[in-house]
């Protein structure tokens, strides 16, 4: 359906290349065009945050789409100047009516070093506005929503060890106080469901709680979201309360702080000291009341050093400094968290996994965990997927990418996130265990493009089965979206009915 929206009369012929199963993965809209301007491609995604369908604007021009002038789009001025343009807000409205609030990124294309057309990735403000309000927990199986927007509580957190109480008893006590935290602790640690415990634990449990991480979210938009906009700021600008307003009376939670540009810094530090916000474009003040807590994915001091983190702001958000520490300091509480994953995971896959093996305890025991905690739980959770009916995790269970020595060396030098999801199909996994894996790889035959497609056909297969033809479940345990995951299936020519029975 993706191919037929493409122009073929078109000089810039984009068949050539298998690029439909991306295109249809990503979440963000994305439209393509020639040098003239005229949309060839246009996906489901920027469908929907145009409220029109591709039928209707393949082989239009961008600026009769959207009622702009040559020198308004910016993806004309792409074409016209052959120069990037990234992160440009844009706000319109649909021909429904319904206000549109997206950044734009356009990219000139080339063939034989002659520009022949463009292509814009565009994200939907608005639904990263409500993203943001939403817990950071990427798991599948969650936890449901209390009703100021937040899922954990002290009650939800997992450890007994002498470490971690001692940390756990520090950020209880900040809880009563008006003053600021911050957290600091390796990416995986759990800084959001410290911060959400925090929040429902204080005086304002019952006023929202809204959290951003500053590492994802381009400069511009930050600041708008951060401050709000007034109407006339910029073309198209509308008002909108930002951030602060939203969370007035409640807690902010400002994931990786040290992420944000300095010069924004400098203008929340402004906005902590005389608790006070003005919009962009705005000419008054509007007074704010919030419990501010924040977080640091790296040593703050070194963050100063590097430049990265403003000094002021660091003294003015860590009044209360709590350092949480990485897994493999708390070694004592390995073994109480993989109950924890397990006992989630028999509820959420329908199992009856009652524990690990010695060994599968000694490895988890002797490993660095470079992804501390949620690495632990993608692991518990990728392993019994594709466990079967087995009772006992055993070593021959364990992903390859754990288990092998040359995978968790480059883990742990490259800082590469661990995957949930095993690499190999799940009747070769018994091929390997920690007291096999130093041995190296088994042989295998066929090309290496032959391997991998049957080995993605066999996990695309299993995960099927496991959730009984539930093409959701299935994306979620193997990783990927439910779009992604249709485009395999089509590939391989799988149909879900076969493992509804």
């Amino acid at each position: 359906m993706m191919q037929d929206s493409f122009s073929r009369k078109s000089r810039l012929d984009l068949t050539e290349i298998d690029i439909f199963g991306i295109l249809s993965a990503l979440d963000e809209g994305i439209i393509i065009t020639d040098i003239k301007g005229r949309i060839l491609f246009y996906n489901d995604t920027q469908a929907r945050i145009d409220e029109l369908t591709p039928e209707k604007v393949i082989g239009r021009r961008v600026t009769a789409i959207y009622r702009l002038s040559e020198r308004e789009s910016m993806i004309m001025k792409c074409l016209e100047t052959g120069q990037p343009i990234r992160n440009h807000l844009f706000f319109y409205r649909t021909h429904l009516g319904k206000e549109a609030n997206t950044i734009h990124s356009v990219f000139p294309l080339y063939r034989n070093g002659v520009i022949v057309g463009a292509i814009c990735f565009v994200k939907d403000y608005n639904m990263l506005e409500h993203t943001i309000t939403a817990s950071s927990d990427l798991t599948p199986h969650k936890k449901p929503l209390l009703e100021n927007g937040t899922r954990y509580k002290f009650s939800d957190i997992v450890g007994k060890d002498e470490t971690f109480m001692r940390v756990l008893k520090i950020i209880r006590l900040s809880s009563d106080s008006p003053s600021p935290v911050m957290l600091y602790g390796e990416t995986g640690t759990g800084k959001e469901l410290f911060a959400q415990s925090i929040h429902n634990a204080s005086s304002r449990h019952e006023r929202p709680f809204v959290g951003i991480n500053c590492a994802a979210i381009p400069e511009n938009l930050l600041e708008a979201l951060l401050f709000g906009t007034a109407r006339g700021a910029f073309t198209g600008a509308m008002d909108k309360a930002g951030i602060f307003e939203q969370s007035s009376g409640g807690t902010l939670f400002l994931d990786e702080i040290n992420s944000m540009p300095v010069n924004l810094q400098a203008k929340l530090l402004r906005a902590l000291q005389e608790m006070r916000v003005r919009r962009i474009g705005a000419a008054n003040d509007i007074e704010i009341d919030l419990k501010i807590i924040s977080s640091v994915n790296i040593d703050p001091h070194q963050a100063i050093k590097e430049g990265r983190l403003r000094m002021d702001l660091f003294y003015r958000l860590g009044v209360v400094f709590v350092r949480i520490p990485p897994l493999r300091e708390r070694k004592d509480g390995i073994e109480s968290l993989t109950r924890h994953f397990i006992y989630k995971n028999n509820l959420a896959l329908n199992k009856q996994v009652k524990g690990v093996s010695d060994e599968v305890m000694a490895f988890f025991q002797s490993y660095q965990w470079p992804g501390n905690v949620r690495e632990l739980e993608h692991i518990i959770e990728g392993t019994m997927n594709m466990i079967g009916v087995s009772q006992t995790i055993e070593s021959h269970h364990l992903p390859i990418h754990f288990i092998h020595p040359d995978f968790r060396r480059l883990s742990t030098e490259n800082d590469v996130p661990s995957c949930s999801v095993p690499l190999h199909p799940a009747a070769e996994v018994d091929r390997f265990s920690p007291s096999t894996a130093r041995a190296g790889f088994p042989p295998v035959s066929g090309s290496l493009p032959e391997t991998q497609k049957s080995q993605e056909r066999d996990m695309v297969s299993q995960a099927l089965l496991n959730s009984k033809g539930n093409v959701s479940r299935a994306a979620r345990s193997l990783g990927i979206s439910r779009q992604l995951l249709h485009y395999k299936m089509k590939k391989y020519a799988i149909d879900r009915k076969q493992f509804t029975e």
